[in-house]
């Protein structure tokens, strides 16, 4: 079998691994990127949302004040010690400078800011608070800054208008040798070092059939698993009648391609607690960039972290309400990023909460949620205020009827309202313009449980993955010894939103973790390149 050569190997075509590749491609390296589908990954159906500030252009044009210290410490506090404090610092760093990288490949941003809190801005407004920054105790470290940069493009489609730019742009560098439908089987080990890859594909494929099953499988696997599996099936069954075994060797590998969330082996192996949560990626997310690197010697850490979401807003009025468990006690401030507050209930309360609200509340949050809303939000909401809800005369009567101890959710609210009252803090330090007293009939209760019901999904991801240098991305064993050729990036591997995510910062990190890796095989070759050129000196 002849072996093709190349700077750079790139395993999947998401974020990580495109940025990876125009990196590299722009360096001046040869790189070939191999990609399982047709290239995007889970990044291609993403909120398209980059995690960004420091001062960047989209901030400064929306008359935001932030610094590269100011995002430095909230991040500090978001991120805590699961990369080192050098490595939040240099992302920090870099920031600003990601936002123009982008912009110089195609890619939009708009700098209108959301007004309203919220888990995903309607088509108004492409500048938000995308996580924490305004909720205790995230503001006691820093100033508040928008910064979730919403790629510019209408509905749904910003990760798809994202990735489609990106490609475009990488597939336009003629140092670039894109191959879709291939999969990476196996890595290629000499005496510890990684020199390439083993893979089965098929060159300039086009079959109708094959792309129809593939699409439906991406955009509709995450909401009905059985019909993404079946999709998947059938485009393999095609895929194999044409696929061919193929190896190629290379300076650098790098592992971008995605997390396991849709390998439920892996998932129960690590005690990550999937149950009831629409896995949020595409039927690819497999783990299988992971198994690659334990195979060659590295090893994990953080798999049995899921970012979970149940997000109370839009109607940014839902946040107003106050969310106690099973034993009517309050859970965390409601103003907190939807997966942050999920976190806590998953982790500490089995999943489970109760949104209560009062008639004022539910009233504005009927009005004021159709305006907040892009099409799936509306739809949830539809479902919500017709048959997702419960409602009494009172509290007591509202706590029976969903079987909470009516004592205790009695006292919660009242303690809660009185704070209010009395114009104090109220107990857990809920925004002011978000606290609002509940007393005024009928009541109203949401589950916002942790259950996957296509109504009201909610949606979940791996943030786990392979140890890697932070210096310079390689993928390192248990002892901490870096696996010379073997890199790893996005969601493949640990990085900066493993231990907490907040919308963006995964995006963003792919983008500073695969460019991180290109960067590095690049010096890995440059010195080749010296050393090469000094002895052919030597002999003239």
């Amino acid at each position: 079998m002849e072996k093709e050569n190349f700077d750079i190997i790139i395993v999947g075509a998401g974020m990580a691994g495109v940025c990876a590749a125009i990196e590299a491609a722009k360096a001046g390296l040869n790189v070939c990127m191999l990609d399982v589908s047709y290239g995007g990954g889970a990044s291609g159906i993403s909120g398209g949302v980059v995690y960004a500030g420091g001062g960047t252009s989209t901030q400064k044009e929306a008359g935001v004040l932030d610094s590269i210290d100011n995002m430095y410490r909230y991040l500090k506090r978001e991120v805590g010690n699961v990369v080192s404090d050098a490595t939040i610092r240099r992302f920090c760093e870099e920031s600003p400078a990601s936002i123009e990288w982008l912009k110089d490949k195609g890619v939009k941003f708009i700098g209108t800011v959301c007004p309203y809190k919220t888990s995903y801005p309607n088509d108004q407004f492409y500048l938000y608070y995308s996580g924490n920054e305004k909720s205790y105790p995230y503001k006691t470290e820093a100033s508040p800054a928008p910064r979730g940069h919403r790629t510019f493009a209408k509905g749904l489609d910003s990760g798809k208008v994202l990735m489609e730019t990106l490609l475009s742009y990488a597939k336009k560098l003629p140092n670039i040798d894109f191959r879709p439908l291939c999969k990476v089987t196996d890595l290629l080990i000499s005496d510890g070092k990684v020199t390439g890859v083993k893979y089965r594909g098929v060159k300039n494929f086009d079959h109708p059939k094959h792309k129809r099953y593939a699409s439906i499988g991406t955009n509709y696997g995450k909401y009905i698993k059985p019909l993404g599996k079946k999709m998947d099936e059938k485009s393999q069954k095609i895929w194999e009648q044409h696929a061919k075994d193929h190896e190629l060797t290379a300076k650098g590998v790098v592992l971008s391609a995605g997390g396991f969330i849709f390998n439920e082996e892996m998932l129960k192996q690590y005690g990550a607690k999937s149950q009831h949560v629409m896995p949020l990626g595409t039927v690819h997310d497999d783990g299988f960039g992971i198994q690659l690197g334990l195979k060659a010697g590295g090893t994990v850490d953080h798999m049995d972290v899921l970012s979970i979401w149940r997000f109370l807003s839009p109607p940014s009025d839902f946040i107003r309400g106050i969310v106690v468990d099973k034993k009517g006690q309050r859970i965390l401030n409601e103003d907190l990023y939807g997966a942050t507050f999920t976190k806590k209930m998953v982790n500490e309360h089995n999943g489970e909460g109760y949104l209560i609200m009062d008639r004022e509340i539910w009233q504005d949050a009927k009005k004021n949620g159709p305006r907040e809303s892009l099409s799936f939000q509306a739809l949830m909401m539809r479902y919500l205020f017709t048959l997702g809800f419960y409602k009494a005369n009172s509290i007591p009567e509202l706590a029976k009827k969903v079987k909470l101890p009516v004592e205790q959710v009695t006292e919660t609210v009242n303690e809660y309202n009185n704070a209010i009252f009395t114009g104090r803090d109220e107990p857990m330090h809920k925004t002011p313009e978000s606290a609002s007293p509940i007393f005024r009939p009928p009541f109203y209760l949401v589950n916002v449980s942790i259950k996957n019901s296509p109504a009201f999904p909610a949606p979940g991801l791996t943030l786990g993955g392979l140890k890697v240098n932070e210096e310079t991305g390689q993928v390192i064993t248990s002892s901490g010894e870096s696996i010379e050729g073997l890199y790893a990036a996005g969601r493949t591997a640990v990085g900066i939103c493993s231990n907490s995510y907040i919308s963006g910062l995964s995006l963003a990190d792919a983008m500073f973790s695969g460019r991180r890796a290109a960067r590095h095989v690049d010096h890995l070759c440059q010195i080749d390149s010296n050393t090469i050129e000094n002895n052919n000196l030597l002999y003239t």
